[in-house]
């Protein structure tokens, strides 16, 4: 089979694989007062959205960071920036200061997941095949498979589609590893 078909089939495993998994429930689900990561990655939008980047990372009165306070870096929180607009366009409640904390639909969760799938799709899917082609040496049979290794990782899929957290660190880690573990000097 040509190269280029197996890579499409393994982004094809990919994304059914992550979409497979975030038909799921997660945790804090209908679960006051916090309501768990689902709940953390709404109210980091809504935060982004109506605050000024000067008050992201400290307590106001718009800004209770004992309520999800947004801990992860700038890079994180303009990608909740970004979602947050379309949030917005989609359906204002979404995203309403204060008033939409604890805010849970099926409407809303699926936007969520769609989200997490569309930066895997825009981001992470084109850098890890960039990487296997033409940042490392083998053959087409081995740069296949560890396109499927990265795109199949479990840790990957199950935090970022069954736990929910939306990080660029938590991609970042685990494929130095395999790079470091391919190339004999992990």
């Amino acid at each position: 089979m040509h190269t280029w078909s197996l890579v499409s089939i393994c982004v094809l495993l990919g994304v059914v694989t992550r979409w497979g998994v975030s038909l799921n429930s997660y945790s804090g689900a209908g679960k006051p007062p916090m309501f768990g990561d689902y709940e953390a990655q709404r109210h980091w939008q809504e935060v982004t959205y109506n605050l000024p980047p000067q008050e992201w990372y400290f307590n106001t009165t718009d800004n209770d960071l004992l309520y999800w306070g947004l801990d992860y870096p700038p890079l994180t929180a303009y990608h909740s920036l970004i979602c947050a607009y379309v949030a917005k366009m989609i359906n204002p409640e979404w995203v309403e200061l204060h008033t939409s904390r604890g805010y849970e639909s099926p409407a809303h969760k699926l936007f969520m997941r769609a989200t997490v799938l569309v930066a895997d799709l825009l981001i992470f899917f084109p850098a890890v095949v960039v990487y296997c082609f033409y940042l490392t040496d083998g053959s087409s049979k081995r740069k296949v498979s560890t396109v499927l290794l990265f795109l199949l990782y479990p840790g990957l899929i199950l935090i970022d589609y069954g736990h929910f957290p939306v990080s660029f660190k938590h991609k970042c880690i685990p494929a130095l590893s395999v790079k470091l573990g391919l190339t004999g000097r992990g």
